[in-house]
């Protein structure tokens, strides 16, 4: 049995391998399974690489046919020779070359000539100042002419409109601020003696300050008279009507004229104990 050929690829030599062996071990089965195995898995690996190779041609047949290329159809340009040059026709100018630079004088250097050659020029008299024309002069006309218009009658000259100056500025930044005739302590001795305190403000026991504000005007005259602090009690219109009888003030000046500033000043109302 040892000496007799063997052949690998049949399963009788697994049973001389085995002999006196324990063929339930598991060798024993993979041995007998691995002829069916191996063939099984070149065939398995057959397939597999001959799908591989094939994929895109499948892929193509599921997709549809590639679109075919248009062909480009190539334009053949005939270049015309250029006419013919007529040698009676005359070469162009040549270039002319920029002219060089030369060199300025700003200032030309004096020229200094002898006292020989200098004249002494002699003064101006006022008889060369009689013969002399000074440009335009008086002449005097016919009273008895006839009055000629050359140009269409119209409204003549117009001159222009004088634009008073009506801003109202502030008194603490003028030349001069306006004022009361006598300055301000005549003005509140002027209060003192027109203000009259109303009833319904004593009833009330009303005491304290209104603040007015208004303009005076170029003539000195009081105008836009507010109160911008009220008091209440009738003393709001007693003081409007202390301001509306004042006299003229002087008015404030500014780059040297007359202009209209706007002026604030506290009334006060105190009842006596």
């Amino acid at each position: 049995m040892l000496g007799s050929k063997i052949d690998l690829l049949k399963r009788d030599w697994l049973d001389v391998v085995f002999a006196n062996k324990n063929k339930s071990y598991g060798a024993y089965e993979l041995r007998q399974k691995s002829a069916s195995n191996t063939a099984r898995s070149l065939l398995i690996a057959s397939t597999a690489f001959v799908l591989l190779f094939l994929s895109p041609k499948i892929v193509e047949l599921f997709k549809g046919a590639a679109p075919v290329e248009e062909e480009v159809k190539q334009v053949e340009v005939v270049m015309q020779p250029p006419p013919p040059v007529n040698p009676e026709t005359p070469p162009p100018p040549p270039v002319q070359p920029p002219p060089p630079k030369q060199d300025q004088v700003k200032f030309p250097p004096p020229v200094v000539k002898p006292d020989e050659l200098v004249r002494e020029e002699e003064p101006v008299t006022i008889e060369d100042l009689k013969k002399a024309d000074p440009g335009q002069k008086t002449i005097a006309g016919d009273p008895d002419a006839d009055v000629v218009i050359t140009t269409a009658a119209g409204d003549g000259p117009k001159q222009a409109a004088v634009v008073e100056d009506t801003k109202v500025y502030d008194f603490t930044s003028l030349e001069k601020n306006p004022e009361y005739p006598g300055g301000i302590e005549k003005f509140y001795a002027y209060v003192q003696k027109t203000v009259k305190y109303p009833q319904m403000a004593q009833d009330a026991n009303i005491q304290g300050k209104v603040l007015l504000s208004f303009v005076v005007e170029k003539d000195g005259s009081l105008t836009d008279i507010k109160v911008d602090r009220k008091l209440g009690g009738g003393t709001d219109e007693e003081a409007m009507r202390v301001l509306r009888n004042s006299i003229k003030w002087i008015p404030g000046i500014q780059n040297g004229k007359k202009v209209r500033v706007k002026y604030n000043i506290p009334i006060s109302f105190t009842l006596s104990q």
